[in-house]
C-alpha cells in the first residue's frame, strides 16, 4: 500500500481491528477490501464482497449517480446516510463519512461506518462530527493519529517525550470534543473524515508501531 506512516500502518491497526464497520472502495465505487465490523454488519463472507461495486447492497440502489459520484471524488470527503442490505435481506440504516486518497498511484475511498441502525433509517440526532474534530488541538490531532497506527500510551509517551497521563489527558480530551464513545470509535471518525491523513501529511512521518490495538494502552 503505501509507507508505514501513511496507510499501511493505519490498515494494520484502525482499519483491520475497529469496531467501526469499514470498507475501502476504488474510483467505480467497487469493494476493495472491508474490515470485520463490516462482514459481522452485513452478516457476508469477504469473498461476497470483494470486487462487487457497493451499491449491489444498497437498498433502492445507488446514492448518487455517475455526475455526484465524480464531484464528490473531486471534494475529496463527503458524508451521508443510506441503508444496506444485509445478507438475510434486513435493511440498516448507515451514518457514513469517507475520504479520499490517492495510493499508490490508485485513488481510492475509505468509508466509514460513523453510526448504524437495525431500525431502518432511524438515528439519534448527531452533533457536526466535523467541526468537533477540527476543533482538537493541534497535538491531539497528533496523538489520535498515533493511536490510529497502533501505538500504545507508553509508547506515544517515549516518542512525544512527554508523561503517559499526558497521553490519556489528550486522549480523553479528544473523545469529549468528538463525542466519541471509546478510543477506536474517535479513530474512526477521525479516518472517515481524514483528519488522520491530514495531519501526516504535515509532519515528518512519525516512527510508528504496529503492535498495539486502536483502542490499547
Amino acid at each position: 500500500m503505501a509507507s508505514r506512516d501513511g496507510w499501511t500502518g493505519l490498515f494494520a491497526a484502525a482499519f483491520r481491528q475497529s469496531r467501526n464497520p469499514m470498507v475501502l472502495l476504488d474510483a467505480d465505487r467497487r469493494q476493495v477490501e472491508v474490515n470485520g465490523a463490516y462482514l459481522k454488519l452485513l452478516g457476508y463472507r469477504r469473498e461476497q464482497l470483494i470486487g462487487r461495486p457497493l451499491w449491489e447492497f444498497v437498498a433502492d440502489g445507488p446514492l448518487m449517480d455517475d455526475e455526484q459520484w465524480r464531484a464528490n471524488l473531486a471534494e475529496g470527503r463527503f458524508t451521508g446516510t443510506g441503508q444496506l442490505i444485509a445478507a438475510d435481506g434486513s435493511h440498516i440504516g448507515v451514518q457514513f463519512a469517507a475520504t479520499v486518497e490517492t495510493v499508490t498511484g490508485r485513488r481510492l475511498v475509505l468509508v466509514v461506518a460513523l453510526s448504524t441502525s437495525r431500525a431502518g433509517a432511524h438515528f439519534r440526532r448527531q452533533p457536526d462530527t466535523e467541526a468537533r474534530l477540527r476543533a482538537l488541538s493541534a497535538r491531539e490531532r497528533q496523538i489520535v493519529r498515533l493511536v490510529a497506527m497502533g501505538s500504545t500510551g507508553p509508547e506515544i509517551a517515549e516518542e512525544l517525550r512527554i508523561s503517559h497521563n499526558t497521553v490519556r489527558t489528550h486522549v480523553r480530551s479528544a473523545m469529549e470534543k468528538s463525542g466519541a464513545r471509546s478510543r477506536a470509535h474517535l479513530v474512526a471518525k477521525a479516518l472517515g473524515l481524514g483528519i488522520i491523513l491530514e495531519e501526516g501529511s504535515q509532519t515528518n512521518g512519525e516512527g510508528s508501531r504496529t503492535n498495539g490495538a486502536a483502542n490499547g494502552d
